[in-house]
């Protein structure tokens, strides 16, 4: 027997069998569903449901928390709570929130998982606001009107 056969006549004359082949398609959608799942992003039914679930909670927490902020900038004596809630500790931050009634809104029953603590953030990082020219404007509209 002649072993001096290169690769490609080994190849061209390489005849599998009935279970090689099935084997090998067996491996090859092993692999194709190991890197898709692993590092290709597909996720199953399930978990997209989950995750669209996730972002949905999410998204009515940043709404919640956008009108609790606007809310609390509209209060009177902005200026002086926000000094007072930066003055908090962070992880008491939510409960000035829930103190000062600001992320309860109206005709909402349950204020959404999370909104206390993302308006606290946002507030946290917010600048003081300026003062607000109240009576200047009131008597601005009685002498114009």
């Amino acid at each position: 027997m002649n072993d001096s056969t290169g690769f490609s006549q080994r190849w061209a004359a390489f005849r599998p069998s009935k279970a090689v082949w099935l084997w090998s398609c067996v491996a090859c959608i092993v692999a194709t569903m190991v890197v898709g799942f692993a590092w290709g992003g597909w996720t199953t039914g399930g978990t997209a449901a989950k995750m669209a679930s996730d972002a949905a909670d999410h998204a009515q927490a940043e709404l919640a928390a956008t009108v609790c902020v606007a809310k609390f900038m509209e209060a009177p004596d902005a200026a002086t709570q926000l000094a007072t809630l930066k003055k908090t500790d962070s992880w008491k931050r939510d409960d000035v929130i829930k103190d000062g009634g600001w992320a309860k809104m109206a005709g909402v029953k349950e204020v959404p998982s999370g909104t206390d603590d993302l308006c606290a953030q946002k507030l946290a990082s917010m600048e003081a606001p300026a003062a607000k020219p109240v009576a200047q404007e009131t008597t601005q509209q009685e002498a114009g009107g």
